[in-house]
């Protein structure tokens, strides 16, 4: 079933800007995660920590998901489907999985930051979590832009559900041609 054109768009729209959105601000938070872990002054430092938390909670979760709900409108409103493309379905998978680790991300972030309030954290306080905030965004960034180039490659690959469905519309549309009596005669 297609979205109207407009509706599409608008769709499209709102699944591209929530898309670069969480890519951009999961970024800036790699750059204040390194600047926590390498920073020499303290209100620098609590500040990264502090600014990662709020960037986590008001700007990547609720783009990650607004990803994922757009990103489900378009695949279900578009002839790409939901279950049709294995790159559909990699992009989906990858989204899911990103949004639920980040989920879990977000505590270890709640704990360093609150740590960061309380004290001045010194180059070994919390050292393991604050290499992990890197890493993890790190690979996050890895993870958006590889849902960006299955995006933009589409690379070829069809489900059975999807070659199912695509043998089903040929039969569909040889049937409607035999049916129409404008249609030339079939010798």
């Amino acid at each position: 079933m297609a979205m109207p054109t407009g509706l599409r768009k608008v769709a499209l729209t709102a699944h591209l800007a929530s898309s670069v959105g969480w890519l951009g601000s999961v970024a800036a938070f790699l750059a204040l995660a390194i600047a926590g872990l390498t920073g020499e002054d303290a209100q620098r430092v609590r500040g990264a920590y502090l600014a990662m938390e709020v960037t986590g909670w008001y700007v990547i979760v609720p783009l990650a998901f607004a990803s994922l709900l757009t990103g489900l409108v378009q695949s279900l409103g578009t002839p790409w489907g939901l279950l049709r493309h294995y790159w559909v379905l990699a992009k989906l998978a990858l989204t899911v999985v990103a949004s639920f680790l980040l989920l879990l991300h977000m505590q270890v972030v709640d704990q360093v930051a609150a740590t960061a309030v309380r004290t001045n954290l010194s180059g070994s306080d919390l050292g393991g979590m604050r290499v992990q905030l890197v890493f993890d965004a790190a690979a996050a960034v890895a993870v958006l832009l590889t849902t960006t180039a299955l995006s933009i490659y589409k690379p070829r690959g069809i489900t059975r559900y999807g070659w199912r469905v695509q043998q089903e519309q040929r039969a569909g549309r040889a049937g409607a041609a035999t049916m129409d009596p404008a249609a030339p005669a079939q010798a």
